[in-house]
């Protein structure tokens, strides 16, 4: 179902009352910045309003060595990064990443996840990192190779991420931040169970959780990869098996995906069968889907169809957008500024999460439209009606 940009507006007014009563003002708001976009906004409301900067990624088996490298190699320094942003940013590195491959002997015994920790810990002295952030996708399964190594020979690291991050967290101690990037797809949580989010939990500062790409190539029906109900349903899952709501972090994702589908209902595309994404015997990707940021350049061969996406794209019923391409039969899903302006507010103030993350700061630029949508979201949700009131005359 379409919703109006109308209901929209009265949507947000009726949300910003009961969000305001209950809101906090130490919200966090944390940005991944990527090797592949360095670039951070020139406007200071901007900058001043991100509370965490993560720099992603370094890789994992970087540390699975007995001795400690003379440096740690990466796409800028810790120091650079910290000038660009206000003197209390927290500035972290984010370690691992889609396809790193070097989690598994970090977590295989415990002299391996001493050794790992020790090294991590070097990085950060070394560095003068204000934290760790680590991106194991996924423990237990589901990683890039799932079709060639199956999730039942990758039972024993349900146990053993929990036993590394305690590691983690004994080596750099209290003073350093430990904090995690975590799925947010049921079938991909083989390590966050009612049993063991608990104990994750209790080691680090918080989880980030990435409500985004949930859909992806290892779907075959349409559904919003960023979606709001998805999202708040996601959230639910880790608040429901033990998550503290302060401790989570809603995610993001600043770009557009696209799918190739069969035939659909114009007016009803969610559900509608996707052509074959991913190779079913190795999990290969079949070039049926991509996503770009809104730093890139637009493809060529997609310029028309994005145009329409943008110009004739909907929101629907839960405040999603979507648009479904006749022609070429292709699916856009993607935040808009306006998306992210009524979503942040309303699953932070319903959840009472601790805060908001995206992935990533330069994937925005250089307008910078989302992220100032984000930080918007963020005041409407401390309560700053003026904040508000121009979200509705945008509208």
């Amino acid at each position: 179902m379409q919703m109006p940009i109308i209901q929209m507006a009265l949507w947000l007014a009726m949300i910003v009352g009961p969000l305001t009563a209950g809101a906090r003002e130490a919200v966090r708001c944390v940005m991944y910045l990527t090797g592949q976009h360095v670039v951070v906004p020139p406007d200071r409301y901007l900058v001043d309003s991100i509370t965490h900067v993560i720099l992603a990624f370094m890789r994992s088996d970087v540390f699975n060595v007995d001795q400690t490298p003379t440096e740690f190699p990466f796409f800028t320094t810790v120091a650079e990064i910290r000038q660009k942003f206000k003197a209390n940013t927290k500035i972290m590195v984010a370690i691992g990443g889609w396809g790193d491959a070097g989690f598994e002997e970090a977590a295989s015994d415990d002299s391996t996840r001493k050794r790992w920790a020790r090294q991590v810990k070097a990085m950060v002295d070394l560095t003068g990192a204000d934290g760790i952030d680590i991106d194991w996708e996924y423990p237990g399964g589901n990683r890039d190779d799932y079709k060639l190594i199956p999730n039942s020979q990758r039972e024993w690291e349900i146990e053993a991420f929990v036993l590394l991050l305690r590691e983690l967290r004994s080596a750099l101690g209290d003073e350093k931040l430990l904090t995690i990037a975590a799925p947010a797809l049921e079938r991909d949580l083989m390590a966050f169970t009612n049993s063991t989010i608990p104990s994750i939990v209790d080691q680090v500062d918080f989880i980030s959780v990435m409500t985004y790409d949930m859909m992806n190539r290892r779907d075959n029906i349409v559904k919003h990869h960023s979606g709001v109900a998805d999202s708040w349903e996601a959230m639910r899952r880790y608040i429901d098996r033990g998550a503290h709501p302060h401790k989570l972090n809603l995610g993001l994702g600043y770009y557009a995906k696209w799918f190739m589908t069969e035939q659909c209902d114009l007016q009803h595309p969610l559900g509608c069968r996707t052509q074959l994404l991913e190779d079913p015997a190795t999990g290969a990707d079949l070039g049926k889907t991509a996503a770009f940021s809104w730093h890139d350049e637009v493809p060529v061969e997609l310029a028309n169809s994005f145009e329409k996406a943008h110009t004739h794209g909907r929101y629907f019923e839960d405040g999603s957008y979507g648009y479904w391409d006749d022609e070429e039969k292709r699916w856009w899903s993607y935040d808009t500024p306006l998306t992210i302006k009524t979503k942040v507010p309303r699953l932070l103030g319903e959840l009472q999460l601790g805060g908001v993350f995206a992935w990533g700061l330069g994937e925005d630029a250089p307008q910078f439209m989302h992220l100032k949508a984000t930080v918007d979201g963020i005041q409407v949700l401390r309560g700053d009606q003026s904040t508000h009131d121009a979200a509705k005359d945008e509208l």
